[in-house]
């Protein structure tokens, strides 16, 4: 199968706004992530949708939420389009001045999360459940949705019984669908937001080829990495770099005071890397100096093993038959960690999907997708990743992909077909 090909100045123009081009349209981004929510909330029996959870939130409002103490922010959208929003004050005050597209945002009542377990008084906490239920109450019998059945994103007991307890008929499960469904297929915008992100991760891998030396510690390399991708305007949610022994299992500390040394295998995982809130993972290995024989037949291997995957993807694939690409417990040397079931080697291959979240729909997983497969559709976007131990060290090896009608294009461009090599 032939990877899908780009076509002419199709991809990463500029992370500037200018008038004389046509880049990432931030409106229209917005406007049809948000029609997207709300075609399948009026095709379901809801009349509205409270969202908690940020990624849902930002794929309706565009606010570039970043976690807060949970629950200091949530949404309600209704089956007219209307968006009720909540935030702290400060946030509030600023959303007013500055997101001229939201119409009615509010105070809002933290009624879970950090301020309610701060608290320390169960009476306190109830008091925050009421309030923030009461005000989303007030809400939809403002915009005429109160006698529907509301939609939750987050299945929180308490907050059900709070919302339940203002007369409100709530439903989690069709809400989780209608976001799933909503974003599992990407736009335009959000395609070129994930491929700008591949190259920012790019300009990191870049920085470590210049500053990585034997004497340097792993924390120091990784730094300047980090200054890089801060400095074309990602946000650096995650991520580390690892050298020698403990590239392979990987270090559970990640990033270390570890000196890197002569003939060590590197790897930088660059996950959780955003460009407007979209979530990268993208994985190289570097070597210090020329890569030994039985580094370079491991690289092989994972190498080989990535692209067995990635050839199998296809619109109308499903993910049981994709996912006979990667090793089977021989292949993930169960032995060496003990293991008896594909489920216990959560992370090390799979292929799981890229939005405004690390994972998203779909999971390519021997642990899972055999006895639960889905069918791959054209616009889905996910990261693939493999690795391999070479002697003490490890190598690991990922791309991240936008499948198309003809196969798979791949945003991920660092050379990938030879461990890249760091002279010092």
């Amino acid at each position: 199968m032939t990877f899908h090909e780009r076509s002419f100045m199709e991809g990463t123009l500029g992370t500037q706004a200018v008038d004389w081009e046509e880049r990432i349209n931030t409106q229209r981004l917005r406007e049809e992530r948000k029609e997207k929510a709300l075609e399948r909330l009026q095709e379901a029996d809801l009349g509205a949708i409270l969202l908690l959870s940020d990624p849902n939130i930002r794929y309706v409002t565009g606010l570039a939420m970043t976690g807060g103490s949970g629950a200091d922010h949530y949404t309600l959208l209704t089956e007219e389009g209307d968006i009720v929003h909540w935030d702290t004050a400060d946030h509030a005050s600023n959303q007013r001045a500055n997101c001229p597209w939201l119409h009615d945002i509010r105070y809002a009542c933290p009624g879970l999360g950090n301020v309610p377990r701060a608290s320390g008084r169960n009476s306190a906490r109830g008091f925050l459940l009421e309030t923030m239920a009461d005000g989303v109450a007030h809400a939809m019998a403002e915009y005429g949705v109160a006698d529907e059945t509301l939609g939750v994103d987050v299945g929180n007991a308490g907050l059900l019984e709070a919302l339940e307890g203002q007369g409100l008929e709530t439903d989690v499960e069709t809400a989780n669908a209608i976001m799933e469904d909503a974003r599992k297929i990407k736009t335009d915008d959000e395609i070129e937001c994930l491929r700008m992100v591949a190259a920012i991760c790019e300009a990191g891998f870049q920085q470590i080829t210049e500053t990585a030396k034997p004497g340097m510690r792993e924390t120091e390399v990784w730094g300047e990495a980090v200054r890089e991708l801060w400095r074309h305007g990602a946000f650096v949610g995650g991520g580390y770099l690892t050298s020698g022994p403990n590239t392979w299992p990987k270090h559970q500390a990640n990033t270390t005071d570890r000196m890197l040394r002569p003939n060590d295998l590197v790897y930088a995982d660059f996950y959780n890397i955003a460009y407007l809130g979209y979530r990268s993972c993208y994985y190289r290995t570097f070597s210090m100096g020329e890569p030994t024989q039985e580094q370079k037949d491991a690289y092989g291997i994972a190498r080989d093993n990535l692209y067995d995957v990635l050839e199998r993807i296809e619109p109308g694939a499903t993910t049981d038959e994709i996912a006979k690409g990667f090793p089977d417990m021989d292949g993930e040397h169960a032995d060496f960690y003990d293991a008896d079931e594909p489920w216990q080697m959560t992370t090390n291959h799979w292929a799981h999907g890229l939005g405004l979240q690390l994972y998203e729909v779909p999971l390519i997983w021997r642990g899972l997708s055999p006895d639960h497969p889905i069918e791959i559709e054209e616009g889905m976007t996910m990261a693939v990743e493999t690795q391999e131990p070479a002697g003490r060290q490890g190598v690991r090896v990922e791309e991240m992909v936008v499948v198309r009608e003809n196969g798979v294009e791949i945003l991920s461009e660092w050379p990938v077909e030879e461990i890249t090599v760091i002279d010092h």
